[in-house]
């Protein structure tokens, strides 16, 4: 008893609005019958302590609620809390947040020969060197097999790759023959599939986002004699949450069935040899510090061949930028800086054709379907070189790729802030560290708005936009309303020119009342240097 006494009593009250609905019928105008469902409040009540979150769970239409004698506007798909069940100091649709506008831009480059000390002031390669990855079976504790292993069990995640290979005799009778033609069917949980029929590419398949699974059909030539099949089996990153997560395979499981129009070969429970990895990968050829033999410096180097590894020099871009780099031109593989992994890179992986939508909306229930873009283009071009993987100087660049692709085209870009934009109401809250409790009796500031340069060192160096009233249009493209305070650069310039960081009441005081009786707001455009 004494322990329930201790502890602060709380009540929790949940509301369906079917009592403020008629609070709104009587007290709000165009507050009409509408679906009461809509609203909701949650309560948390203490002798001396109330909080409420009043909730709008329309996706399309603001109510406008009385609660506890005082009305609120709710925007559309909203909660707003009130920690003393009367201020409100949070709104879900109303977040003062800062918008940054930015560029990629990318850097002019010249290529120097590895024995050219000379460098220009923006970027410089070195010329490319390569190694090719063999295919097949190279590794001397390559394990051989029965029948058909999934990947993840076999490699336990130790690379994403994995090569099965076997052998088919022919003597040119075979009745899963037409002529020295043969139909080969492979099924595979994934993720990314490659046949090679005596050392040269025969097809390829991938599985899609809803789907790992590939079914891949091709035909193949086979000669008299001994034939080598060899697959080579990639992950491309592997769940880790979901249901049965860990039960989700990948690799080839089968059916290998070769087949023409007497017969059918099927390969699945022949002996396969099984290598874990790439023999690139054991040789640490993406490590720069490691010499290897395997490296060829040649100016007439392979391009859109599968399986390469590529390597040069560069220039760290100066400054402090964001830098990445555009894989455009290449395929499928993995990127090294200085012997780091960047990630693999896949920019030829296109989106699909249809689902974009010209505008976007996000208010209502989650879907992954909403507000999509680019719809048929890479869904990745840019990879991101962390500062801290550069170095003065000259650095090294590695690239496996597993697809085919050219060298040459990739290029280095540096991320450039151009504007930051914010934009506040008159119905948006204070700020969340400026609530004062009711016991402080002090009397509460308006709406403000905050700018802050996104670097430490940045000031605002300039105002390039600012309007207080109706105006209109987004970051790097905003435009005056009719309604409009001529006062508002200046007072913006006066409060933020030469800080770091800067706020600007939303008051009278400051831009005067250009029109009466509209609910106004305040846009900034503002660049740091």
């Amino acid at each position: 008893m004494r322990r329930r006494q201790g502890v602060e009593r709380r009540r929790r009250l949940f509301v369906t609005f079917s009592r403020i609905s008629w609070v709104l019928s009587r007290s709000a105008t165009a507050c009409a019958p509408f679906v009461l469902s809509w609203l909701q409040a949650t309560v948390y009540q203490a002798p001396s302590v109330c909080a409420a979150f009043l909730a709008n769970i329309d996706a399309q239409s603001d109510k406008t609620v009385k609660f506890n004698g005082n009305m609120y506007k709710l925007p559309a798909w909203s909660v707003s809390i009130l920690p003393d069940c009367k201020n409100v100091v949070l709104n879900t649709a109303q977040i003062n947040s800062q918008v940054t506008t930015s560029e990629m831009r990318s850097l002019r480059s010249s290529t120097q020969d590895s024995d050219d000390s000379s460098i220009t002031p923006e970027l410089a390669t070195a010329g490319w060197s390569y190694a090719i990855e063999p295919v097949g079976i190279t590794k001397e504790n390559a394990l051989t097999r029965p029948g058909l292993m999934e990947q993840i069990n076999t490699t336990a995640d130790a690379s994403d790759f994995l090569w099965y290979s076997t052998s088919i005799i022919v003597k040119g009778d075979e009745p899963y023959l037409n002529g020295s033609q043969s139909n080969l069917l492979i099924n595979s949980l994934g993720h990314v599939l490659q046949v090679y029929i005596n050392g040269k590419l025969a097809g390829s398949a991938k599985g899609s986002a809803s789907s790992s699974l590939i079914s891949l059909q091709t035909p193949v030539t086979l000669v008299p004699g001994k034939n080598k099949l060899d697959l080579l089996s990639t992950t491309v990153g592997l769940a880790n949450y979901g249901a049965f997560f860990d039960l989700v395979g990948a690799g080839v499981t089968g059916p290998v069935k070769l087949s023409g129009p007497n017969g059918a070969l099927d390969l699945s429970s022949t002996d396969w040899t099984y290598q874990i990895g790439l023999r690139g990968e054991d040789l640490h050829l993406y490590n720069p510090s490691e010499v290897s033999p395997e490296w060829v410096s040649d100016k007439a180097y392979p391009t859109n061949q599968p399986l390469i590894w590529y390597k040069t020099k560069f220039t760290a871009p100066a400054g402090d930028d964001p830098v990445a780099i555009d894989f455009t031109g290449m395929g499928k593989g993995e990127a090294w800086v200085n012997g780091q992994s960047i990630g693999r890179y896949w920019p030829t992986n296109l989106a699909p054709q249809s689902g974009c939508v010209n505008s976007c909306n996000y208010r209502g229930s989650y879907s992954s379907n909403k507000c999509l873009k680019k719809c048929g283009q890479p869904s990745q071009t840019l990879y991101h070189v962390p500062r801290s993987f550069l170095q003065p100087g000259s650095n090294d660049l590695v690239l496996f790729e597993q697809f085919g692709g050219d060298p040459r085209l990739i290029s280095f870009t540096t991320r450039q802030t151009n504007s930051i934009c914010a934009h506040i109401s008159e119905m948006h809250p204070a700020q969340i560290d400026s609530w004062i409790t009711p016991q402080q009796n002090a009397q509460r500031p308006g709406p403000s708005l905050r700018l802050e340069c996104p670097r430490e060192g940045q000031v605002i160096s300039n105002i390039k936009f600012a309007s207080f009233g109706t105006p209109s249009g987004t970051c790097g493209n905003y435009n005056h309303g009719e309604c409009s305070s001529s006062q508002a650069l200046a007072v913006v310039q006066e409060a933020c020119v030469g800080m770091s960081n800067c706020s600007v009441s939303l008051s009278s005081k400051n831009f005067g009342n250009p029109c009466s009786g509209v609910t106004k707001s305040l846009v900034v455009e503002a660049a740091c240097s």
